[in-house]
């Protein structure tokens, strides 16, 4: 399901995530494990961000995905100070998403909590040794694959984790579709193609999310992933909100 249409982006990062319907945003989460926000950026801001791919002194690392069996393609982790969209993603999206990052937990039986406060949890992260940021730019060329996985990096991980697609389908780009999938207990996987235009956001479960069933609550196993661009480049950029060890 897709949450209501964003007006058109004058307004900050910060309003835009305020402005969101986040109860409805909610129970997308609880029902599906992900939801999309149509039009979060505007496509100014889209190719702003994906023209600093070529910006070395913005990112720390780059990683080719076929040298460690991640897929084809390439991407880049930016590196601290964070700036512009990127810093201000991370910052709104985070205290937004504690409540139902607590409640999920609890509901699994996982004894972490979350502070209401993006810095607070990083100064966790970095007092264990997860010291480098995770926000990337990902981009890919024809043929180039994204292998279903999970942004795991350490001991502390925050549950949910947000990807804006930069690239407009269908003329940037053909192929390459978001891909979920998630694992129930004694039963197959389920894949879905989440639809996406340039400037979407989609929210999504980084690891696991809870479930009732018929004998309580069990923990859903998610991944994700891009399947095959048939043409063009496509560019993403990723939002995770724990650091790296």
């Amino acid at each position: 399901m897709r949450a209501v249409p964003q007006a058109a982006s004058a307004r900050t990062i910060e309003q835009r995530v305020k402005s969101l319907d986040w109860q409805q945003t909610f129970t997308q989460l609880d029902a599906q494990g992900w939801m999309t926000i149509p039009r979060f950026l505007d496509a100014d801001e889209c190719r702003e961000i994906a023209s600093l791919y070529d910006n070395d002194a913005r990112f720390r690392s780059t990683v080719t995905m076929a040298r460690h069996g991640f897929g084809r393609g390439e991407y880049k982790y930016f590196a601290y100070p964070l700036r512009g969209v990127v810093r201000d993603l991370r910052k709104a999206l985070y205290p937004h998403l504690v409540p139902l990052a607590n409640r999920w937990n609890k509901a699994m039986g996982i004894e972490v909590w979350f502070p209401p406060g993006h810095e607070d949890f990083i100064t966790r992260c970095h007092r264990a040794g997860q010291k480098r940021p995770t926000p990337l730019l990902l981009r890919y060329g024809a043929g180039d694959y994204n292998c279903l996985h999970q942004d795991l990096y350490g001991e502390h991980v925050f549950p949910l984790q947000t990807a804006i697609l930069l690239s407009e389908p269908g003329q940037d780009f053909e192929g390459g579709e978001f891909v979920l999938t998630e694992q129930r207990p004694r039963l197959q996987s389920r894949a879905t193609v989440v639809p996406l235009d340039q400037g979407d956001a989609v929210i999504f479960a980084v690891h696991h999310r809870p479930v009732m069933g018929t004998r309580g609550t069990y923990r859903v196993n998610m991944r994700h992933g891009v399947s095959p661009l048939r043409s063009g480049e496509r560019f993403t950029a990723g939002i995770i909100f724990h650091d790296a060890a």
